[in-house]
């Protein structure tokens, strides 16, 4: 009897520690996932994973087997800085003045002002987002966002930038650009872009740091390296011709992506070296669509549809696809769940990994799109589209499709359909860019018609799908104030509330009370940047100014004020008394 209640008490004790373990772990926090974002520049879907075995891309291909493919992602623009204003805010860019490539370009043709999207005062950059939520954030290394950043916005920002830097245990959320893929990448002379390099250095300063540091500087030739045979067979779009030229410049554009796939594979091997693996949640996807004439700076699905892959931690749903409707917009939203957080109200897009995050959005029925000046040109096109159907709003008919952007013809290809169309040689596919006027109103089969050569718009048996997105994109511009057409000097008039030069920042306010900072700006949705300064010791990073925080006597801070689209305030430095 003695040992049965020696035992009993012995199993109740037991019971009770478990219990009591299963409690703290229950009550215990759990970790925020890292995240990392791999982003390529100008690239359509022309993956193994997607049905395209041009190449072989292995790690590329290797996160689509441990992850999702999603099959209808789309950018807002068929060009990058709307784009990543896009991904950086989680708002439309045409709602916010980021639209016309880009704000602070080619003034000395259009005879406007320098300027920068203007987003509503409550707005901040996901990364600052995620800053205020305990991550530790990083871009390496292009920005391009239409405005430019507070100085806190992200903890690192530059070619240097990586998430090893971090304080122990905390999360990261990181972003690595990859622009070996750009448009620029078919140039002659062909090279890739030596500061891409950096990519296999690893967090090695000192290696990455002897590398061109501009983007324009590239291998020669001879020196670049060679991935693919140039007898490779390509299956060229029919809206390009199939002449020597355009199938050296499909070369240079599959040569391009395995580099790429190869700089990819030496990011991932360094977050298995630090045993990250399988504890990030990593993101791959392109700013927008394909480098080649009647892709880029175009808003048929040539120009904005992107792959998308997301590996989770441990491989979970690994293999499976989703084909949701996605824009760019739902990336901020999305990333802002999976930290355990909610997107704030200003945000346009949706929380479309709600099997994840376990947040559920809801599903979107159409994607948006819009198109506006380029360089020195300007159109105004608008776009809506759902699963099959793509309407197209042109505000400008009278206006032709092709514009002579000079950038672009120093691509090749923009040279020979030049050629080919002078010749009278282009086949009727070829030659509908060049057109001299365009219809009002497009509508095409993106199933039937994938490349958007047969416009349905006037064609009765699809009237009703007609009506049913031209009421859809009318709500939507209603819905985020976009006024298609504007001209570009009234959109700065009222990005700046009729004053002649951008507006600035107020000065910080600073208050020094029982021990602690207090600081302000006048200007409302400003954000504070600090940064603690030493005659003994190397700078810090700026620090994101969220609340009163305490300071001593004799110590000295630099502190900036910064609404997004205005002028940043001048720097106060500040000395405790």
């Amino acid at each position: 009897m003695r040992t049965y209640s020696r035992l009993l008490a012995y199993l109740t004790l037991v019971t009770l520690l478990s219990l009591s373990a299963l409690t703290r772990a229950h009550n215990k926090p759990e970790a925020k996932p890292n995240i990392l974002w791999l982003v390529v520049e100008d690239m359509s879907p022309i993956l193994p994973a997607y049905g395209d075995h041009t190449v072989k891309t292995p790690a590329i291909t290797q996160l689509a087997k441990e992850g999702v493919r999603y099959t209808n992602v789309y950018s807002t623009s068929g060009v990058c800085a709307p784009s990543r204003a896009a991904l950086a805010l989680g708002m439309y860019p045409s709602a916010i003045g980021a639209n016309h490539m880009r704000t602070s370009s080619y003034t000395e043709v259009t005879g406007l002002p320098k300027y920068e999207a203007v987003p509503p005062p409550e707005a901040k950059m996901l990364s600052q987002l995620m800053r205020k939520h305990g991550y530790y954030t990083t871009n390496n290394f292009k920005t391009d966002y239409q405005f430019n950043a507070p100085r806190a916005a992200w903890d690192e920002s530059g070619p240097y930038a990586h998430w090893r830097n971090r304080p122990e245990g905390s999360p990261f959320f990181a972003v690595v650009n990859f622009t070996t893929t750009h448009e620029s990448g078919l140039f002659e002379p062909y090279g890739i872009r030596m500061i891409e390099f950096r990519h296999y250095f690893s967090d090695d300063r000192a290696r990455i740091k002897v590398l061109p540091q501009h983007h324009a500087v590239k291998t020669s030739t001879a020196d670049t390296p060679v991935h693919l045979n140039k007898d490779t067979q390509f299956d060229i779009p029919p809206y390009l011709p199939d002449t020597e030229l355009v199938r050296e410049d499909m070369w240079k554009m599959y040569n391009n992506l395995v580099e790429t796939d190869k700089q990819i594979s030496a990011v991932l091997e360094q977050l298995k070296e630090d045993g990250l693996y399988e504890d990030t949640i990593i993101v791959f996807y392109a700013d927008h669509g394909g480098p080649l004439p009647r892709q880029k700076r175009l808003i048929y699905d040539s120009g904005l549809k992107v792959p998308l892959i997301v590996r989770f931690p441990d491989g979970k749903y690994a293999g499976t696809s989703d084909d949701q409707l996605i824009s760019f917009i739902d990336f901020p939203p999305s990333t802002l769940a999976l930290s355990g957080h909610a997107a704030p109200d200003h945000m346009h897009g949706y929380n479309f990994l709600d099997e994840f995050t376990g947040k559920h959005d809801g599903e979107r029925d159409f994607i948006h799109a819009a198109a506006d000046r380029f360089d020195g040109f300007t159109d105004s096109i608008r776009a809506v589209k759902n699963k099959r159907f793509k309407y197209i709003r042109n505000y400008r008919p009278q206006q032709a499709y092709y514009l002579p952007v000079e950038y672009r013809e120093k691509i090749p290809t923009m040279r020979e359909l030049l050629r080919l169309r002078d010749e009278g040689k282009l086949t009727q596919a070829q030659a509908q860019w060049f057109r001299a006027t365009k219809p009002e109103e497009e509508l095409f089969d993106t199933i039937e018609d994938p490349h958007e050569l047969n416009n349905l718009a006037d064609n009765p048996k699809y009237a009703q799908v007609l009506s049913t997105l031209r009421e859809e994109n009318i709500r939507w511009l209603n819905d985020i104030g976009d006024q298609a057409n504007l001209e570009e000097q009234v959109l700065i008039d009222q990005l700046w509330k009729g004053e002649k030069t951008k507006p600035q920042t107020e000065a910080p306010v600073v208050a020094f009370k029982a021990g602690r900072l207090t600081i302000s700006s006048q200007t409302n949705g400003a954000t504070i940047s600090v940064k603690r300064v030493s005659k003994t010791e190397e700078s810090v990073s700026w620090r994101l100014y969220q609340a009163p925080f305490e300071a001593q006597a004799g110590q000295t801070f630099q502190i900036v004020a910064h609404r997004l689209g205005y002028d940043e305030s001048p720097v106060l430095t500040y000395t405790v008394n």
